[in-house]
């Protein structure tokens, strides 16, 4: 099975981390998977202005490209659905993947966001995938995709930004 996982900005070291945290799951040295990065992608996918700006360079993508599957990496699941439509083939977005697999058992689940503006973007999305009413909360780290790379203020922030999702908000996953 062929699945190509397309970073939708142009940030390389995004790509990276991508494709060096799927590297440590489990079996999936037994597949063919391909990393590409969205060159005409802005740095970081932070605005309703970058989703839209993204989604014509990312359906030139996949329709030169063959694959079983293809993977958005962004959790705000740019151009998935018009994907969708175009291919005829698997086409799965991180951020709906991950909010169905945390709500799985009518769990409460919790967002942590790069940035404020992320929230309502996140919310209108959950609305059209039906998850709305499961989201304990969604709290942005204050950070930009860039300044990510300072794993240690990310992972330092993320820790008290969950802290705060299940003691105030009560989000189970």
């Amino acid at each position: 099975m062929h699945t190509i996982v397309i970073n939708p900005n142009s940030t390389r070291a995004v790509t990276d981390g991508i494709r060096d945290a799927v590297r440590q799951v489990p079996g999936i040295e037994r597949l063919d998977v391909d990393y590409l990065t969205l060159a005409e992608g802005p740095p970081g996918i932070e605005t309703d202005a970058h989703i839209r700006a993204v989604i014509p360079p990312l359906q030139a993508l996949v329709r030169e490209r063959e694959a079983d599957a293809f993977v958005i990496a962004c959790f705000s699941d740019p151009g998935v659905a018009q994907l969708r439509s175009q291919r005829g083939k698997a086409v799965y977005g991180i951020g709906e993947c991950a909010c169905r697999a945390a709500a799985a058992g009518n769990r409460r689940f919790g967002i942590i966001s790069i940035v404020d503006p992320s929230v309502a973007r996140h919310r209108r999305h959950l609305e059209r995938l039906g998850l709305a009413a499961q989201l304990a909360g969604d709290r942005p780290l204050g950070l930009s995709v860039l300044d990510l790379a300072d794993h240690t203020l990310t992972a330092e922030k993320m820790r008290e930004v969950a802290r705060r999702l299940v003691s105030d908000d009560g989000a189970e996953a």
